[in-house]
């Protein structure tokens, strides 16, 4: 592909990114004016674009907000020092990077064999919690994109149960804070192709031998293959999680089934009221 040619496609491929991002704050109000978002780092291809987009838009948003880059260095092994920080440096963003020896808590507590993710996952976003409020951060800016939710549905739905998957915007179960996620609407190859185009520092997620998840693999790779054989069914199944009918699934405590009347019903029920009033 010559160079024209090549600068023309990154071209498409950023302002779908960016018209997405847009849309997504829009859509769910994402981000106020006097904001300072906490742009959650951890290394890999998502978290480098959401930045990328975020602190482009910034420049050219109508709203005036502040960001602050936050990496969490949970001391893997074989963690690259620095990298992280001099990307920062590099580009002129604000940052803090955290150091805590969270894997090795977990690897203490946990027996040898049996995975740590659960835990390691609750104490990670504890400890970004917290570092939200130690720099005052109004909201948590996490990179998930639209095939992420995807997957946690899917994933919910077959293995526990639950039609959920993940919201653009969560007040957390403390009420101390707002997480975002402005990427909801972004497509993984858009992310993959803009990730290569930049040349992003990555740092790869296989420092952890818990890295793979099994479960999240079978999904990805079926939404993969549907979507090779029925191209635009990821897209699909994106608007399904914006077009919700609780009155076409089965949970009581958010459709009121009980209570449900016909036109014909409630025209009987207020006939005998009227008569009660008129003593007939």
């Amino acid at each position: 592909m010559d160079t024209r040619k090549q600068q023309y496609e990154n071209n498409k491929v950023q302002k779908r990114l960016r018209h997405a991002v847009g849309k997504a704050i829009s859509d769910y109000n994402l981000i106020e004016d006097g904001d300072h978002l906490m742009i959650c780092m951890s290394g890999g291809k998502d978290s480098y674009v959401m930045l990328d987009i975020l602190e482009n838009l910034r420049r050219k948003a109508p709203v005036h907000f502040d960001m602050t880059a936050v990496h969490l260095n949970v001391g893997l092994p074989g963690y690259p020092e620095g990298l992280m920080e001099n990307y920062f440096k590099e580009k002129k963003i604000e940052y803090k990077i955290v150091k805590e020896p969270v894997y090795s808590i977990v690897r203490e507590k946990i027996p040898d064999g049996k995975n740590i993710c659960s835990m390691c996952s609750r104490l990670r976003r504890g400890i970004l919690y917290r570092t939200a409020g130690e720099i005052g951060a109004t909201k948590i800016v996490l990179g998930h994109h639209r095939e992420d939710l995807i997957e946690t549905l899917l994933l919910n739905l077959f293995y526990t149960g639950q039609l959920k998957a993940m919201p653009p915007k969560l007040l957390t179960d403390d009420r101390k804070n707002i997480v975002i996620r402005p990427l909801v609407y972004c497509a993984e190859e858009d992310i993959i192709k803009y990730a290569k185009i930049q040349n992003y520092p990555i740092i790869s997620g296989e420092l952890c031998s818990f890295y793979a998840n099994k479960q999240r693999d079978i999904i990805k790779g079926m939404l993969k293959e549907w979507d090779k054989k029925h191209p635009g069914r990821i897209e699909i199944m994106s608007k399904a999680l914006r077009d919700v009918k609780t009155s076409h699934l089965m949970d009581p405590s958010v459709y009121n089934f009980h209570d449900l009347k016909t036109d014909t019903d409630e025209s009987s029920q207020l006939q005998e009221q009227e008569k009660s009033a008129t003593g007939d």
